[in-house]
């Protein structure tokens, strides 16, 4: 079994970065070459992921509102749709790497996930 390194912590100051990234990289990279959709994906998934962040609750969660469990569901269910999207939506060539190699990237960021420990009850 794979260690499990990446805390509530690491995952909170990875968020902003990653949705600002989703939002820039499709432009920076031209994407949507195939499918005007290989543009738009990343883009509203970004502006999404931005706004979730801001809503979840851990350290750098604005309104806190949020189960930081639902946050990660949620990230779990974008990295399957980023690895199926190129192949379903029959993207090619740089759209269909960029999905495919950042749908992995979410899974293993989920998947690497340190569970948080359980206080025991008074």
């Amino acid at each position: 079994m794979f260690p499990r390194f990446i805390t509530k912590t690491i995952h909170a100051y990875l968020d902003y970065p990653v949705a600002v990234g989703l939002v820039a990289m499709p432009f920076l990279f031209g994407l949507g070459q195939t499918a005007p959709l290989a543009f738009w994906l990343s883009v509203v998934t970004g502006i999404a992921a931005f706004g979730m962040t801001l809503l979840t609750d851990h350290q750098l969660g604005v309104f806190r509102v949020l189960p930081y469990g639902l946050h990660l569901l949620v990230d779990g269910v974008v990295g399957v749709v980023f690895v199926v999207a190129p192949l379903v939506l029959g993207f090619s060539g740089l759209d269909f790497w960029y999905y495919l190699v950042l749908g992995l990237t979410v899974l293993a960021v989920v998947g690497l996930h340190q569970p948080e420990e359980q206080s025991a009850p008074a």
